[in-house]
């Protein structure tokens, strides 16, 4: 038999544990309920772009061996700017796929036309802006800067992003995913980037969040009734 003592203190640690991770076990509720209920490609705002856009196939292009670069070419690829090809070279630059002229960033109205392509038909834009910088929790981070943001008229505030460097659609944002974003944050424990599974507090509150799950166990076997009576028998047969 556990003693009396030590029965007390069993519980009072999980009643103690509970309220301490009962905030937490409900923010990992919500967001597992909210992830569960949502489809991730209306998150992923796939119902405000163009799918079935396909980008235009070039022809004449120049050889990219020519544009004579000294580090060489180890990537490339093919960017519809206003309706011109141009080559991403390397990550880091843009070319015209027909002269070779270097391109070092797009403009408002070619990051429009990028974005026009992407976006679904019939969404009127109500701002236009640049951003080049981003802190770590804003909802444009990790991508290339700087960026067009293109605001739309919408009840989610619905936002794209174009960056100048590579001409390239980068991603979408409404208030879905910002909602997702937060319950994410939340659900990791990741309070800097969001994606790091393994900070130490989601460590930290997965073990206690143990603890206070088999303390629950200790007490239900060191107080049920049942429990008791067969330790009883036991003993009365000895």
């Amino acid at each position: 038999m556990i003693k009396r003592h030590t029965a007390k203190w069993i519980r009072k640690s999980h009643r103690y544990l509970g309220i301490f991770l009962g905030i937490q076990f409900l923010f990992w509720t919500i967001s597992g309920l909210y992830f569960s209920w949502t489809n991730i490609d209306d998150i992923h705002g796939d119902h405000f772009k163009n799918m079935e856009y396909q980008p235009p196939a070039f022809s004449d292009l120049m050889a990219p061996s020519l544009l004579n670069l000294k580090e060489g070419i180890n990537s490339i690829e093919i960017r519809d700017i206003n309706g011109k090809p141009y080559y991403w070279i390397n990550k880091n630059r843009l070319f015209n796929a027909v002269d070779g002229t270097p391109k070092p960033s797009i403009n408002e109205e070619e990051a429009l036309y990028v974005a026009g392509n992407y976006m679904r038909n019939g969404l009127e834009i109500s701002d236009v802006s640049l951003i080049e910088k981003t802190g770590k929790h804003h909802e444009y981070r990790e991508k290339l800067l700087p960026a067009y943001v293109i605001t739309y008229k919408s009840d989610e505030n619905l936002k794209a992003y174009v960056s100048t460097i590579d001409g390239k659609f980068q991603t979408v944002r409404h208030r879905d995913w910002r909602i997702f974003d937060f319950l994410w944050m939340t659900h990791t424990m990741d309070y800097e980037g969001r994606d790091n599974f393994n900070t130490t507090v989601l460590r930290a509150f997965s073990l206690l969040g143990l603890i206070t799950v088999l303390s629950g166990f200790i007490l239900w076997y060191i107080s049920s009734p049942s429990i008791v009576n067969i330790k009883n028998r036991l003993k009365r047969k000895r």
